[in-house]
């Protein structure tokens, strides 16, 4: 049976969601609406599809089965709600919206015209951040620490300028954290547990825009661990993401979707006989793992994200899409569901409010 897909939005991610789609066997991208109609009608003819003048127009456009949404975040809601009336699937580009309320909008719109609604957070099917997830989750780290996040990567003044809704509120609901940084948030809530308190700094240090361009925040997860996050579109030249989580039995290192390095007090093969501590999986091909002091610190460059909005490689998106569509096909979860998606945008909302306030804030 073949997939029918509809894009919002005909922008950068909006071409990588068109190659992932028309990557997978018996998948179509049938219409696409944005409001630059040029922009619309350069991506539809690249894949064959019809260019809609308004959303209501592709929303009635069949055959269709599901919307990816890569419009301005703080749009995503609204046009998801109205495709869940109209019995599509939604897919929506990270964040979910701009604040909790809208996703749960959202969310609510979802359940009640029975579609499912994913969130795409291309991060969590990558291999190497699969397994760190795998060994967190079989206590190879022991008992949860601290979580480092950095995000400092680099956007020039024309990213910006160039655009009428990046840097703002109103449309992105925020800079550097909830556009960069919202995917490592979004592992560390993955990987390590929700969050109990948060204080946050923002600032626009270098970008003449509304919204923050330099954010650094401390974490209290309800495990009892301790974090930090730093987020920037203002670091020149952009460096590749990079996570550090220790635990009571060691520490894992990813930098950019690299797992670099797991380093525990007992080696990954030598757990204790006990048959309620389940030996730890084995780490991919190249990553370094032993025990002992973990290796001087290897910041890197990243290829692409680090210094650049476009996404060169679409094979993760595809990923995400193919999930998608077997959860369609399951009645399944996906891999991130709106209730999911949801969390990070909370937490980010809760970083911005100590940043105004000058408090600690519990994240809703």
């Amino acid at each position: 049976m073949t997939i029918h897909v509809g894009l919002v939005g005909a922008g950068n991610i909006s071409a990588t969601h068109a190659r992932a789609a028309a990557a997978i066997p018996d998948v179509v991208v049938a219409a696409v609406y944005a409001p630059t109609r040029e922009h619309a009608h350069r991506l539809a003819e690249a894949h064959g599809a019809v260019a809609c003048a308004s959303l209501e127009q592709l929303l009635v456009h069949r055959p269709l089965d599901l919307v990816v949404i890569g419009s301005p975040s703080g749009l995503h809601a609204e046009q998801g709600i109205a495709a869940a009336a109209h019995a599509l699937h939604v897919l929506v580009e990270k964040p979910i919206d701009i604040s909790a309320a809208r996703a749960d909008a959202l969310i609510a719109a979802a359940e009640r015209a029975g579609v499912r609604l994913g969130v795409i957070f291309q991060d969590r099917l990558k291999p190497d951040i699969q397994h760190a997830r795998a060994l967190v989750a079989a206590g190879s780290l022991g008992r949860p620490i601290l979580a480092t996040a950095e995000v400092k990567w680099y956007r020039p003044p024309e990213y910006y300028a160039g655009s009428r809704w990046r840097g703002t509120h109103a449309l992105d609901g925020g800079g550097a954290l909830i556009n960069q940084g919202v995917h490592t948030v979004d592992l560390l809530l993955w990987l390590f547990g929700p969050v109990r308190r948060v204080f946050g700094r923002t600032a626009a240090l270098l970008h003449a825009i509304e919204a923050e361009d330099t954010a650094v925040a401390v974490l209290e997860f309800e495990n009892g661990a301790l974090g930090t996050i730093d987020a920037a579109t203002s670091a020149y030249p952009g460096y590749s993401r990079r996570i550090e989580l220790t635990g009571s039995r060691g520490t894992l290192i990813i930098d950019g979707d690299r797992l670099l390095g797991v380093e525990l007090i007992e080696p990954l093969d030598q757990r204790d006989s006990n048959p309620t501590n389940p030996p730890d999986p084995p780490p991919p091909a190249g990553v370094r793992a032993g025990f002992g002091v973990a290796g001087p610190r290897e910041p890197g460059r990243s290829a692409a994200s680090a210094s650049s909005p476009v996404v060169a490689d679409a094979s993760a998106h595809q990923r995400v899409i193919e999930d998608f569509i077997r959860a369609i096909g399951t009645g399944s979860a996906p891999a991130c569901d709106g209730p999911e998606g949801r969390r990070s945008v909370a937490l980010i909302e809760a970083v911005y409010q100590s940043a105004r306030t000058g408090q600690p804030v519990e994240p809703s």
